[in-house]
């Protein structure tokens, strides 16, 4: 079945805030082998001209993966996950993840297509902090694989 095409445009309301913790950055950083000083240690950070510990780029996936079960949790999609495979992923920042900060996603789908029997999912994920200053942005391409004969 393919995905319904009127989710194209659709977006969530805002998720709860997600406080970014500094072990939470030093846990991803190690988990990914980022070894820069300012991933890890705050005077390390404050001497790049941050408050506390920067996140690596990467980081926001780990909040927007889970804020974007908004949109692959809901049944009327017809997103089959036991078949999807992740395809892309990008991100376009504001201005870095810092420890202390508050994080609110807004997701929306930006684009579905079908391709060779396979559908594609684009979702963005609007991330701000609490206030509504941008963060980052970001992108990711789902592959739905067409069901086997």
């Amino acid at each position: 079945m393919p995905l319904d095409q009127s989710f194209v445009g659709r977006s969530w309301p805002p998720t709860e805030p997600y406080l970014v913790g500094r072990e939470k950055i030093r846990e991803f950083a190690r988990a990914i082998g980022a070894t820069d000083a300012e991933y890890h240690d705050p005077e390390a950070a404050r001497a790049l001209g941050y408050t506390d510990v920067v996140a690596p780029p990467t980081f926001p996936v780990a909040i927007t993966m889970a804020a974007s079960r908004q949109i692959v949790n809901d049944p009327a999609l017809g997103l089959d996950y036991s078949r999807v495979v992740h395809g892309d992923q990008k991100f376009a920042y504001a201005r870095p993840v810092v420890a202390g900060d508050a994080l609110v996603c807004v997701n929306t789908v930006d684009d579905i297509t079908s391709r060779g029997g396979h559908d594609f999912l684009t979702t963005r994920t609007d991330v701000t902090t609490e206030a509504g200053e941008p963060v980052v942005t970001v992108w990711s391409k789902l592959v739905q694989r067409g069901e086997e004969a």
